[in-house]
């Protein structure tokens, strides 16, 4: 781990898509800020909807003013999450969200889906460097993604689309459709 490399820079790198120092301690201490406020999070209540939704706010980049998550939840960092109005995520969503991830209006999210913005190197040597990349996530309004299913970095799912239960949504999906499988294809249109 090189802390003596510009944070900054390295933030920045990671947002824009450019390969990044991973390793970087800075890295791994905001990490931890956001296991402890998600531990937080996940510990609370159940019925406790306003708390939860107060220390979301303090974590996510944007919310709309009626969002809800059954817990638990899980993500890297938080601040690159953009949600917008009337979204609910079912148990267990995880977000690994380097780059953004923004999610529009009118969305619902099954239990266990995964949404990956994380992007590791296929040679072994440069995955020990520690570098890697991000590429962003964006799920356009009044989508619909079931339970198991898996987004990759990169994709783009467009508005009013369903995403069949157990996809793994390797491209990106076109508004108005109904796509399923592993990897996911569109069926038919909306």
């Amino acid at each position: 781990m090189n802390s003596d490399i510009d944070f900054d820079k390295e933030w920045q790198k990671m947002l824009s898509g450019e390969v990044y120092e991973a390793s970087h301690t800075k890295f791994l201490e905001r990490l931890v800020r956001t296991k402890s406020i998600l531990r937080e999070f996940n510990a609370l209540p159940a019925d406790d909807l306003s708390g939860q939704r107060r220390l979301l706010r303090t974590l996510l980049g944007k919310t709309g003013g009626r969002f809800h998550f059954n817990q638990p939840f899980r993500c890297d960092y938080g601040c690159n999450i953009s949600i917008g109005e009337n979204f609910f995520a079912n148990f267990e969503l995880t977000i690994l969200d380097e780059a953004m991830v923004t999610i529009g209006d009118n969305v619902f999210i099954g239990p266990n889906v995964s949404i990956y913005t994380a992007c590791h190197p296929v040679d072994p040597e440069q995955r020990r460097l520690g570098v890697q990349w991000a590429e962003p996530v964006t799920i356009g309004n009044d989508v619909w993604i079931g339970g198991g299913t898996i987004i990759l970095p990169g994709v783009t799912v467009g508005d009013g689309t369903t995403i069949g239960a157990g996809s793994v949504v390797s491209r990106s999906i076109p508004p108005r459709s109904l796509a399923v499988g592993s990897p996911c294809r569109v069926v038919r249109t909306v």
